[in-house]
């Protein structure tokens, strides 16, 4: 990975990295500053983390990784929407259910909402920005994606029996 921008942004994380210890928080991996010659490198970081830490209400902008236990997938959401940016998010599940719950208005409420990739990037055809405090409009413009895409009518069934439409029955011969 690459060095952070300036001696002042590894500064910062090295405080995050205090902080993230006075609040409880464990270092699982990394967090170190690297001697390393031409740039401002530091180890990733790996952090056990709690929801009541301050601190990963925070934009850090440094390789940390905070690591939150969830019991249900709405635990989870809570959790994650319980910060004040709201830039790009990711679910990583095998779940179609649990994937279509987050992507929806009751998941993430980011800008961007990606199902088992990364957050980083965003879809060419997109419309690229964030929400809350990470807002302010969007790049290619809210209808830009209708140059990519065709319409279409999609139906998901999420009770486990088949349902036919317009009441129709299935008749065993």
């Amino acid at each position: 990975m690459g060095p952070l921008v300036d001696q002042a942004a590894v500064a910062v994380m090295m405080t995050a990295i205090k902080q993230i210890r006075k609040e409880g928080g464990t270092i699982l991996y990394g967090g170190e500053c690297l001697k390393l010659p031409g740039g401002c490198y530091v180890s990733p970081c790996l952090v056990e983390a709690h929801p009541d830490m301050p601190i990963i209400q925070e934009e850090t902008f440094a390789p940390i990784l905070y690591l939150l236990s969830y019991k249900t997938l709405e635990e989870a959401i809570a959790i994650h929407n319980n910060v004040p940016q709201g830039l790009s998010s990711s679910i990583i599940s095998d779940s179609l259910m649990e994937s279509e719950r987050f992507i929806s208005d009751l998941g993430s409420d980011c800008g961007i909402a990606n199902v088992n990739t990364s957050t980083n990037g965003a879809e060419i055809g997109g419309a690229f920005g964030g929400e809350k405090e990470t807002g302010g409009g969007r790049e290619s413009g809210s209808d830009a994606w209708k140059a990519y895409m065709r319409r279409q009518t999609n139906t998901i069934n999420y009770s486990g029996t088949l349902e036919l439409a317009q009441g129709l029955e299935l008749i065993h011969l």
